[in-house]
């Protein structure tokens, strides 16, 4: 069984932010399968099944998602954990595949790593980073005008890989699916 992961925070006032990349990954996942709600309060996350896949949303706000995905992986024995996360390193837009590896600062990762591990696979959605040292409000303010412009078809994009890594190699997914960012030369 396979569960994937998007990170993000729950309240209303996160909704549209940049942090919330991973949410919006997985609400797509969500429209596209049409799967059954299957929450229960033990996850402290909105939980989803579609067939051997879960998808999940953790409710416990971004520092703490390994709380949640701890308790679904070991709860279903999961054997694979994909994490879709928003991610300061790489231009907005752009989207890159990795299995483990550093954390890069993100709280989200962070929790994962410190309670599960570091054993999975990632789809990393560029969010940018800010022109001055105020990370924080960057990640947590509402995308430009032009980011919301182009916003549907990365996160199109990321899910479209995330169920390819379903069923493909990572490799094989990096080749098909790894972007520029949408406003590189």
């Amino acid at each position: 069984m396979t569960l994937f992961t998007g990170l993000g925070n729950p309240a209303g006032k996160y909704e549209n932010t940049r942090h919330n990349a991973g949410f919006l990954a997985a609400d797509e996942m969500i429209r596209r399968l049409n799967p059954s709600d299957i929450s229960k309060p033990a996850f402290k996350g909105s939980l989803y099944r579609s067939g051997d896949l879960l998808i999940l949303k953790p409710l416990t706000y971004m520092n703490n998602s390994g709380v949640s995905v701890c308790a679904v992986a070991s709860f279903y024995g999961i054997d694979t954990l994909i994490v879709a996360h928003d991610d300061l390193d790489l231009s907005f837009g752009a989207l890159r595949f990795k299995r483990g590896g550093a954390n890069g600062g993100h709280n989200g990762l962070k929790s994962i790593d410190a309670l599960c591990g570091t054993d999975y696979l990632r789809v990393r959605i560029g969010i940018g980073r800010p022109a001055d040292s105020d990370v924080i409000g960057y990640v947590l303010s509402a995308w430009s005008q032009s980011e919301r412009e182009r916003l549907e078809a990365v996160i199109s994009r990321a899910a479209d890989a995330a169920l390819a890594l379903l069923t493909e190699p990572l490799e094989r997914v990096r080749s098909e699916f790894t972007q520029k960012g949408v406003f590189d030369a």
